[in-house]
Formats: C-alpha cells, sequence, structure tokens
C-alpha cells in the first residue's frame, strides 16, 4: 500500500525576495517507535533581493516534522522517500514550501479473532408428575469476534508518517531545484551536478525541456 503525505508551509524573510538562486531540501527522519517517526526538514539555498543585483544572499529555515502512523498499520517494511518538492515566492516576501512525501510498503494488520465457547447447559424441568417430562434445552454461544479496535490519529501541529530505512545513524536525502537557462542541455546539466540522465528522468519530464524549467536534482549523503 502506498500513500502520499503532504506538508506545507510558509516562511517569511526579513528582506525583499527578487529571487530565489539555489534552494536544496534535507530532511532527517528517524523512526524512534514502531509507529512514531520524528525529525525535521532543512530548507537552504541563495536568493537575490533585487533584481538588478550581482550578489546573493544565504538563507537556511528548519521545520519539524512528526509522523505517527495507526497501530493497524504493520510498519516493519514501510519506505520513506521524497514524491515532490516545489516551491513559489509570494509577494516577494513569503517563501511557500510545498513536500509530499511518499510511503510505500504500508500492510494493515489483520484483524484478530477469538472464539468463545460455552460448554451445553442442559435443563430438566419437573412441574408435575403428571406432566411429561420436557426435553432437554441446549444453548450454544460459539464464534464471538472481536475486532481490533483504531487508534485516532493524534495532531500536535504535526504531518503523519514512517521513515524506515535508515541507519541507526541519521542520514540526509538532499534534493536540489536547477531552473533551465538558454545555453542548458541535458548533459551539461548531468555533468554540473555529477549525476546520470536516469537519475534526472526518475523525478523529471526530460522530452521537452524549456528555459525556466524547474529540474530536481536528487543526490544522497550517508
Amino acid at each position: 500500500m502506498k500513500k502520499i503525505v503532504p506538508f506545507k508551509k510558509d516562511i517569511e524573510f526579513d528582506s525583499n525576495i527578487a529571487e530565489i538562486s539555489s534552494i536544496s531540501l534535507e530532511h532527517t527522519l528517524k523512526l524512534k517507535e514502531e509507529n512514531l517517526v520524528s525529525g525535521e526538514f532543512i530548507i537552504s539555498g541563495t536568493y537575490k533581493m533585487t533584481e538588478a543585483s550581482v550578489n546573493v544572499d544565504s538563507f537556511e529555515y528548519k521545520l519539524p516534522f512528526d509522523i505517527s502512523i495507526d497501530k493497524k498499520y504493520d510498519t516493519k517494511n514501510i519506505d520513506v522517500d521524497i514524491n515532490d518538492f516545489y516551491y513559489e515566492v509570494i509577494n516577494n516576501e513569503i517563501l511557500s514550501i510545498s513536500i509530499e512525501v511518499v510511503l510505500d510498503g504500508l500492510e494493515e494488520k489483520p484483524e484478530e479473532e477469538e472464539e468463545i465457547r460455552m460448554t451445553e447447559e442442559k435443563i430438566e424441568t419437573l412441574e408435575d408428575r403428571e406432566e411429561v417430562e420436557k426435553e432437554e434445552d441446549t444453548k450454544t454461544v460459539s464464534t464471538v469476534e472481536e475486532n481490533s479496535e483504531e487508534v485516532n490519529r493524534e495532531e500536535d501541529n504535526t504531518v503523519k508518517s514512517i521513515f524506515e530505512g535508515l541507519d541507526e545513524n541519521e542520514r540526509y536525502a538532499v534534493y536540489k531545484v536547477h531552473i533551465v537557462t538558454e545555453n542548458d542541455t541535458t548533459e551539461s546539466i548531468v555533468s554540473e551536478y555529477g549525476v546520470t540522465r536516469d537519475d534526472l528522468e526518475a523525478y523529471n519530464d526530460l522530452s521537452d525541456l524549456k528555459i525556466g524549467d524547474k529540474l530536481i536534482i536528487p543526490s544522497h549523503e550517508d
């Protein structure tokens, strides 16, 4: 079972944002309990305060991200990754971040059934010596199903998800955004970031690149 978990955050800058020159996403999510993951996204990059400026300023923001999974799911085979990451600048002062986290490998636990069996009970009644003896009355109670109770999902300024596949030490997944310029080609972008064409195609549509297109450049740091 696969699920997409959206995360959105508006980051207000202290200065004017004319252009985002570069931006990257890092996340450090760690499984702390069977159904709880806690960590944060780290958004960093550079920007220009005016379009005519030749200088760039850097920024970095850490966004808490907690994930709680319903106990009806088995999390031992869960795989978590970034499905999509995009941003926009609002009114030259707010950087709006949108991240889609994909949860793959979720499995529902089977419902537990419990059978309760009671022994047959025979009741003999003699009302009168002249009355005919009544037949034994047998009652059998069997097969009572008990359904597991679903635990309500709690929210405390959190978004829900699981991150398995991490070592005990933290591991970072880094995604950079490249804005296509006039002289860019697929080969030049691959060479610039040290990735393969397959890496790019896993996150982007390379069939019709245009100036201004935003490409997600994946890389991993263990």
